[in-house]
């Protein structure tokens, strides 16, 4: 079952995101910053996504989704890429019995197609094992691109539709990678640059956006905080006016 779109139904609004979308950027910066290679930046970044999603369980967060490797990241040296890859099956190796047994669900989606078959059959163990968890569902977008998941979307419900025209947005949801999940309430890139590149384009359409200059290694429980509180002070309007809130809730900010 797919959740209402932002541009059809007004959508419930609740004082904590009920999902935060990431974009975790800054590794390298923050190792080239201290003197160290880029991998170093990377390795403290994994641990940043186990100190961020522990902090999303403990305030109520259902959702938390990971940028953390974009179609576009292909065009890196060989070699990062290929450290990002064994990052990737270190950290289901260390992290998802982990999840597991505190009731964390995994979610891997992007055009998996392109990594070997060990790291294509790690990911499916890990979101067998974990399908059953209801604390909060981590997706992590791996060779994602926004525009790769809608194109993706029209092909699979033309292919399911052969014939057919005039789609509505109903029609089209249910391809989308993350059907499963509401939009996110609210956008956090780190790292200092103030754009969305390519990341769930169609899911962000009324989306809150936060920017921060703290790199993603030193994005912490108390940065979370700080990005939630902000959150916490937006009027999301989804196309009504303020006096229009006023009139429908005794609380119009949330």
């Amino acid at each position: 079952m797919t959740s209402p779109s932002s541009t059809q139904v007004v959508p419930e609004v609740s004082l904590v995101p009920r999902h935060i979308a990431i974009i975790m950027d800054g590794n390298g910066r923050w190792a080239t910053k201290r003197f160290m290679p880029r991998v170093a930046g990377h390795v403290k970044g994994v641990e940043a996504v186990r100190g961020v999603v522990e902090a999303c369980a403990r305030q109520g967060v259902e959702y938390v989704t990971f940028f953390a490797f974009s179609s576009e990241n292909w065009r890196r040296p060989e070699d990062e890429v290929s450290l990002l890859m064994r990052l990737f099956v270190t950290a289901l190796e260390r992290e998802v019995s982990k999840m597991h047994a505190n009731g964390i669900r995994l979610k891997i989606v992007g055009d998996l197609s392109r990594f070997d078959d060990k790291l294509q059959k790690m990911i499916s163990a890990a979101e067998r094992k974990t399908a059953g968890n209801t604390r909060l569902t981590v997706t992590i977008c791996a060779n994602y691109g926004g525009r790769w998941d809608i194109m993706q979307a029209v092909n699979q419900m033309l292919a399911a539709n052969p014939g057919s025209s005039d789609f509505t947005e109903e029609q089209l949801a249910p391809y989308l990678s993350l059907a499963y999940a509401p939009e996110p309430d609210l956008f956090i890139r780190t790292g200092g640059e103030e754009r969305i590149s390519n990341f769930l384009l169609w899911q962000l359409a009324y989306t809150e956006l936060y920017f921060t200059d703290t790199y993603w290694p030193d994005f912490d429980a108390a940065a979370l905080e700080l990005a939630i509180a902000s959150y916490q002070q937006r009027e999301r309007r989804f196309g009504r006016t303020s006096a229009q809130l006023a009139e429908q809730s005794p609380v119009a900010k949330c």
